[in-house]
């Protein structure tokens, strides 16, 4: 996956935005949705491309021990964040789940009325669980 396709798969997402936060490293991309970061790389076309995902704890072990693309998150939380390195030994459609998955992570967490203005599928599951 080329730093062009991951930046377009990230801004794919409802409400999703991109930001440099980082002063002083103006190159690390942060993709976040409803002010929380669900994505964060350093978006050059030197191979490998990593980028860092929130994830699910229990799944976060399960895909470190399966995949060697898959590290504990780099500077980050450990037990919630992995950076996997796409180095063309993961399929592109895990990936495009990964950031999703982690995008959904992010979204369920934030207040309902925002997750309405999302117009996360989410949020509609949840509605029907509901009704």
């Amino acid at each position: 996956m080329s730093a062009g396709r991951l930046r377009g798969v990230c801004l794919g997402f409802n409400g999703a935005v991109e930001e440099f936060p980082f002063g002083r490293n103006p190159d690390v991309s942060t993709f976040k949705v409803g002010g929380k970061i669900f994505a964060l790389s350093t978006l050059t076309d030197t191979p490998p491309l990593r980028v860092s995902l929130k994830c699910d704890p229990d799944l976060a072990v399960r895909l470190r021990s399966d995949h060697p693309a898959i590290v504990p998150g780099y500077h980050l939380n450990k037990r919630h964040w992995n950076t996997v390195t796409l180095d063309g030994s993961l399929p592109e459609a895990m990936v495009r789940d990964l950031i999703e998955d982690s995008y959904d992570l992010v979204v369920a967490s934030l207040p309902r009325l925002q997750r309405l203005r999302l117009d996360w599928p989410g949020q509609r599951e949840r509605n029907r669980e509901d009704g």
